[in-house]
């Protein structure tokens, strides 16, 4: 499977790829704040890649649950000067993290190279053109409801939510392509925690075969999320085991999952380079 945008492309049959997250926000849900400072957002940026990032997810409104957007100024002003310093020291694409289709614009001509929509073009109508014209990677990524209430009391009819997820995710990349976004450039994310349960979620990681039928490489972001706490017992955010996420990288890449959205790139990337030796033997 080939994943390819602008002058970009990434042979994903046999090699997956580490997402570092870089939230340059005061409220996100683990790291909030940390960031905020370009400069530090820079130094951590470099300090992922050096761990081994491929691609750095850069954003500038948190979608914690329960977190309120922010105007599209604000939301520039956290982002395009550290995609602009990055750019300068580095050639590892950036995917630019909003649903604000001028704040991508922008950040695409900053530098990013990849749109992260949570809303999958749900959210503001001129997403799909920016994206299309500017030969950008795209990530559509499902959440049910939005983020101030999508943790209120998700529910899916039948309660299948792998096929309404795959449902969505189908009905959205063909949205995308019908802009003219190139269907080869586009990645799915079924946005774990993003109006899920831990049960929803564990059934849409046991759902990931399915989910990697539908034509596009997979992005799993499950990072610190909180269902992970609630596996292991656990509460705080500190607490959400790094030993689970990381060996859930490794079991969504056996499943077929291709890219992880992660906080710590070292020990993820790790354990990608392990399973991908396993199964290619």
């Amino acid at each position: 499977m080939i994943w390819k945008f602008r002058d970009r492309e990434f042979d994903l049959t046999k090699r997956g790829l580490i997402v570092g997250i870089l939230n340059t926000t005061p409220d996100s849900f683990s790291d909030g704040g940390l960031f905020l400072n370009p400069n530090e957002a820079v130094k951590h940026g470099l300090k992922l890649i050096a761990d081994g990032a491929d691609i750095l997810d850069i954003g500038g409104e948190s979608t914690r649950p329960g977190s309120e957007s922010v105007g599209e100024e604000e939301e520039m002003s956290r982002v395009l000067p550290v995609i602009k310093a990055l750019r300068a020291v580095t050639d590892v694409p950036f995917s630019i993290d909003t649903s604000k289709a001028s704040v991508a614009d922008a950040a695409l001509e900053a530098g990013a190279d990849i749109i992260n929509d949570v809303t999958a073009l749900c959210g503001d109508a001129r997403m799909g053109e920016v994206a299309a014209s500017r030969g950008a990677g795209l990530i559509l990524m499902h959440m049910q409801g939005r983020p101030q209430t999508m943790q209120l009391n998700p529910s899916y009819a039948e309660d299948d939510v792998v096929r309404t997820v795959a449902k969505f995710l189908s009905e959205r990349r063909a949205a995308a392509i019908g802009f003219g976004v190139d269907a080869a450039a586009i990645t799915l994310d079924p946005g774990l925690g993003f109006g899920k349960t831990m049960a929803h979620n564990l059934a849409l990681l046991r759902g990931i075969p399915e989910l990697v039928t539908l034509g596009s490489p997979l992005m799993i972001g499950h990072s610190r999320k909180s269902f992970l706490g609630k596996i292991k017992g656990l509460g705080a955010v500190q607490d959400r085991g790094l030993a689970a996420a990381v060996a859930l990288t490794g079991l969504a890449y056996a499943s077929g999952a291709r890219l992880f959205r992660v906080h710590e790139a070292a020990p993820h990337r790790e354990a990608l380079r392990v399973t991908e030796a396993v199964f290619s033997s």
